[in-house]
């Protein structure tokens, strides 16, 4: 009787130590910090660099600089441009000069004279043509000069009242248009200037310059990374199975391996999608292999762990 109260007790043992040791939800991850990445704004050599790997530096402290020649010139001529615009819709508004009046005038006047002449001329044919004195030919000849000469003063005579009306408000709006075009392209490449002296954007860390001094890197290519925030973050993969279980706010702990000091953080971020979606995945046992990625924000004080360091992070309060 007695051997088999042992034995009974030996098996709730067994059965009943390992719920007891089991640990809580448990994912495996690395330890990241938020990343700027500055992107090179055109195809530049870089001339200088002013700092390095690892260095720590404030917001806008200068990281390096890019060759200026070329888009100073840029910038130089859309100015110019501007400037001209700038001068065409002055004299829009000014209007025209009196003296281009006074020649107008002057040209009108010239006009009614030669048309007076011509008028007189085919005056004194008329009487002669019709007594076959002179040639019809001749008379019809007159006729077309003073017609011309009528048409010349109508032509002076419209050439000098729009002299004197000035300025149409459409050409007007047409020459503030052209100048806001180009104080707009001007304005674009002296932002353009601004950026080849690449500042950083926030306090940080310099975390990769992958183009050393001297390289020309092509457009949208990373100079520089930096590693910001007051604290870095575990970003860890969620088994299918915790998925349920694990929500945005939920407290965690954070051991990095080969460590036992654990690190408080909290659950800032859970995608929708997991990470690995294929046909074969979506059920059955194969379900299980899903994995959702996260990321547990973390204090201050692991605030010197090195960065990419694999990590498990135990989910304690998982539902």
């Amino acid at each position: 009787m007695r051997n088999k109260r042992t034995w009974a007790a030996l098996v709730i043992a067994v059965i009943v130590l390992p719920a007891c040791t089991q640990d809580a939800p448990r994912a495996l991850g690395t330890l990241e910090w938020d990343r700027v990445t500055l992107p090179s704004p055109v195809a530049e050599k870089i001339v200088r660099i002013d700092v390095r790997e690892g260095q720590q530096v404030a917001a806008g402290a200068p990281l390096m600089q890019l060759e200026l020649t070329r888009t100073q010139s840029q910038l130089a001529a859309l100015q110019a441009q501007a400037r001209q615009s700038r001068d065409a819709l002055d004299e829009l508004r000014t209007g025209p000069r009196q003296e281009d009046i006074a020649q107008a005038r002057a040209s009108l006047a010239a006009a009614q004279a030669q048309a007076r002449d011509a008028q007189a001329y085919y005056a004194r044919l008329q009487p002669l043509g019709r007594q076959r004195l002179v040639a019809a030919s001749d008379v019809d000849r007159a006729r077309a000069a003073s017609e011309n000469a009528i048409a010349q003063v109508r032509v002076a005579q419209a050439a000098l009242l729009e002299l004197e009306r000035g300025t149409r408000a459409e050409q007007i709006a047409q020459g503030e248009a052209a100048l806001a075009a180009a104080e707009a392209q001007a304005t674009v490449q002296s932002v353009s200037l601004e950026k080849l002296n690449v500042v950083a954007p926030r306090a940080g860390r310099v975390d990769s310059l992958p183009y050393k001094l001297g390289d020309q890197a092509p457009v949208g290519a990373s100079l520089a990374v930096l590693l910001v925030g007051e604290a870095p973050y575990a970003r860890v993969y969620v088994p299918q199975a915790m998925r349920a279980r694990v929500r945005v706010g939920d407290a965690a702990r954070v051991r990095l391996e080969g460590q036992e000091t654990t690190y408080p953080g909290r659950i800032r971020m859970i995608r929708s999608e997991p990470s690995f979606t294929p046909y074969f995945a979506l059920t059955g046992q194969d379900a299980a292999r899903l994995s959702y990625l996260a990321e547990v924000s973390l204090g201050k004080e692991a605030a010197a762990l090195p960065v990419g360091a694999p990590l498990q992070v135990q989910f304690d309060d998982a539902h």
